[in-house]
């Protein structure tokens, strides 16, 4: 078969997509920006890469006409820029118009569990985009979920940083909310169930584990798992606002995707009973379950996919071409060079930087960076990486974005995400001489900007320094 894999980039997709491959079908992968999608190189013959935006609906003549199904995997919940119900309606229109030009026989669509006559904006907003999918010719299958416990995923890395940070936890009411949790596994296994099923076509399913929890029991099962007591004080004087923050700041989530979660939290997520697993042949995974597979996966560096590479950020909005071209006017440049005496380990230094290895200089000055930085409504450093030694362009790096990530070239180039009057980037390459080249450019914006720089300076002069001939010497990195 041939199949249309739309939001290709995203979480769910790319734990889709191996298992789409291995099953022989060839697999029209729908991107914004083809310079951050990377697949394995024996995938070749299989995938087919076209760059589509689904707000423009001019692009979507690159969709091909010869397609069997389709997955809408599309959703907007973590953007930053205008309003995300517009944005989720109008790419389902365009979608969906562009679709019934093809002959494709059915849709598939992930979506939320909608079974509260109170919804919030996020789940409103998934059930419209269901409605329009349903409104054309092409049979609609829709699987609705809750919270997806797997490696990477938002809901986990939320619930991992509540419980892997604090001890002793005062809680907004939220918390007593029932919900149920389905393991990423089932979630892939359900999307891949349905395809061609034909008993599935024009009906819609909730998809859950076999566990309904309180947000509470959740985390603190979760805390089973890890063999950490915690202890949790749900309070019922935490404002919506307030609950915002306290996930803004104690998560890697930012904050419009804290606020929109917040508000989801509010409205229970159990689901209503059906007989698609036995449809399908489907073993449900529980709760504690989940969680340990999620962690192997952690624990053996095998993270597929992660939330914060999904399309959240304005570099990736434009396109991380945009970016690659360094400028060279109006801006301040700090330039480390090192002789290398062992090429290969500063290279894998360099592949390594930032997450759980760090910066191999004063540390703890950038953590101090990473929590001024959210204090003023950034990112932080919490986002991590998704594997400790691979890194490609377009993932997430703390608070880098990645632009160039060659290792044959021996070359890495970051582009900051962090609130800052102006425009960074940080560079490293090894030339032929066995020189490693590193390279802090910031491009300032006004006054704010320059001063930014020149107050930064001395702190830049010792850590860019100490970060250099540390990657430079026999320094071998924790992974």
């Amino acid at each position: 078969m041939k199949i249309l894999l739309t939001g290709a980039t995203g979480y769910i997709a790319q734990r889709l997509l191996p298992v789409l491959v291995d099953a022989g079908h060839t697999i029209a992968c729908c991107v914004r920006d083809r310079n951050r999608f990377h697949y394995a190189s024996e995938w070749e013959k299989q995938i087919l890469v076209i760059e589509v935006d689904f707000l423009n609906p001019q692009s979507l003549s690159n969709i091909p006409e010869d397609i069997d199904a389709a997955y809408y995997l599309i959703h907007s919940m973590s953007t930053s820029s205008g309003n995300f119900t517009d944005m989720e309606q109008q790419s389902a229109r365009n979608f969906i118009g562009r679709i019934e030009q093809t002959n494709v026989k059915q849709i598939i669509y992930l979506s939320g569990i909608v079974n509260d006559s109170h919804l919030s904006k996020h789940l409103q907003s998934r059930k419209n985009v269901e409605s329009i999918l349903a409104s054309g010719n092409t049979p609609l299958t829709a699987l609705k979920a809750g919270i997806i416990i797997g490696s990477g995923g938002a809901s986990f890395e939320i619930i991992r940083d509540l419980v892997e940070k604090l001890p002793f936890m005062i809680a907004p009411r939220w918390l007593k909310t029932k919900c149920q949790p389905i393991a990423i596994r089932n979630v892939i296994q359900y999307l891949s169930g349905v395809l061609s099923n034909e008993r599935t076509y024009n009906k819609s399913f909730d998809i859950g584990g076999t566990d309904v929890l309180t947000f509470k029991q959740m985390l603190l099962q979760f805390a089973e798992v890890r063999k950490l007591k915690r202890v949790i004080l749900v309070v019922p004087l935490m404002t919506p606002k307030l609950s915002s923050y306290w996930l803004y700041f104690v998560t890697s989530t930012n904050f419009n995707l804290a606020q929109n979660l917040v508000k989801s939290m509010s409205v229970e997520v159990v689901c209503e009973p059906n007989n698609l697993n036995e449809l399908i042949d489907l073993e449900l995974i529980p709760y504690k379950e989940a969680v340990k597979l999620a962690f192997d996966k952690i624990e053996q560096n095998l993270v597929l996919s992660s939330w914060t590479d999904a399309l959240s950020s304005q570099t990736l909005y434009e396109g991380i071409a945009k970016h690659i071209s360094v400028p060279t006017m109006g801006c301040f440049k700090d330039v480390k060079k090192a002789k290398l005496i062992d090429p290969e380990t500063a290279l894998n230094n360099i592949f390594s930087i930032g997450g759980n290895q760090g910066w191999y200089y004063a540390d703890w000055l950038w953590k101090i960076r990473g929590a001024t930085d959210k204090l003023f409504g950034g990112i932080g450093l919490r986002r991590g990486r998704k594997n400790d030694t691979d890194i490609s362009a377009g993932e997430s790096l703390d608070f880098w974005r990645v632009l160039v990530a060659d290792r044959d070239k021996k070359h890495l180039m970051l582009y900051a995400e962090m609130k800052l009057p102006g425009e960074a980037w940080l560079e490293f390459k090894i030339n032929h001489n066995n020189e490693m080249i590193q390279t802090a450019t910031f491009r300032p914006v006004g006054l704010m900007g320059r001063l930014y720089w020149y107050l930064s300076f001395p702190f830049h002069v010792f850590i860019f320094r100490g970060m250099a001939n540390n990657i430079a010497k026999h320094y071998k990195s924790k992974s």
